[in-house]
């Protein structure tokens, strides 16, 4: 296969994770903070700054203004129509969202709403796919309000759990959307997931385990969740980026 016929996305969790992914060879970053949330809107300042060294990567970001489920308040998506503006004159090249309603559909109102803000950007409708009740329909739901692709595991755990509906989704997308394959995506697995529903678009984070600078932490203090190791830290590897892109050349 040749490199054009992929195209590579990295979850990036901050400007250092953009950078990795760039000298790795990806094509676009999704960056986000809060990854043990799924993933919520990142800072001004880290915005800025990401754009300013991507010169070879595009720079998607993510809009969802907390973890938990997907269905938002008028506030809610008042703020997330702001954080697209803010994307959109800070040069951003695409925005990441996606609003379900009570029961598991595809809210059209508040993902109108969100579009009419993308003046131009890409638009990628994110994992709150695999939350909702009927992929089938929602997929097509999704093409008229006129997004660009979804990230989805096939509404498993991982991808490659996914591989029979991501499969399915494909088909039936026919060239109208674009099927972005993510979750547990890796140098292992890449390959059999495209050799088996012949998805052209792949989403990964690549990280390991970087130790914290500090020589001395208070162990019977921490800042977020109790058990968790904050002298530790993850970041996307150049390494892992190129090699898993390699699996596939």
């Amino acid at each position: 296969m040749m490199r054009n016929d992929f195209k590579f996305e990295v979850c990036a969790n901050g400007v250092e994770s953009c950078l990795a992914a760039q000298k790795g060879g990806a094509d676009r970053v999704e960056l986000c903070a809060g990854i043990p949330e799924g993933g919520t809107t990142p800072s001004y300042g880290e915005i800025k700054v990401a754009r300013r060294v991507l010169d070879r990567t595009r720079l998607h970001v993510i809009i969802r203004p907390r973890g938990g489920d997907f269905v938002y308040s008028p506030l809610e998506i008042e703020r997330m129509e702001e954080d697209i503006d803010v994307a959109h004159k800070l040069g951003v090249d695409g925005v990441v969202f996606g609003c379900l309603t009570l029961d598991g559909g595809i809210d059209l109102d508040g993902n109108a709403r969100l579009m009419e803000h993308t003046h131009g950007m890409s638009a990628t409708f994110h994992r709150a796919f695999d939350r909702c009740k009927d992929p089938s329909a929602a997929l097509e739901q999704l093409i008229e309000l006129g997004f660009d692709r979804i990230l989805t595991s096939g509404q498993q755990p991982t991808a490659e759990q996914g591989i029979p509906l991501l499969t399915a989704l494909n088909i039936q997308s026919a060239g109208r959307i674009t099927l972005l394959a993510g979750c547990g995506v890796n140098e292992s697995n890449i390959r059999s997931i495209f050799e088996t529903t012949d998805i052209h678009e792949f989403h990964f984070s690549a990280r390991v385990n970087v130790p914290g600078a500090m020589t001395y932490s208070n162990p019977d203090v921490y800042m977020g969740a109790k058990g968790v190791d904050e002298n530790m830290r993850e970041i996307t590897s150049e390494d892992r980026v190129r090699n898993t892109i390699a699996q596939l050349l």
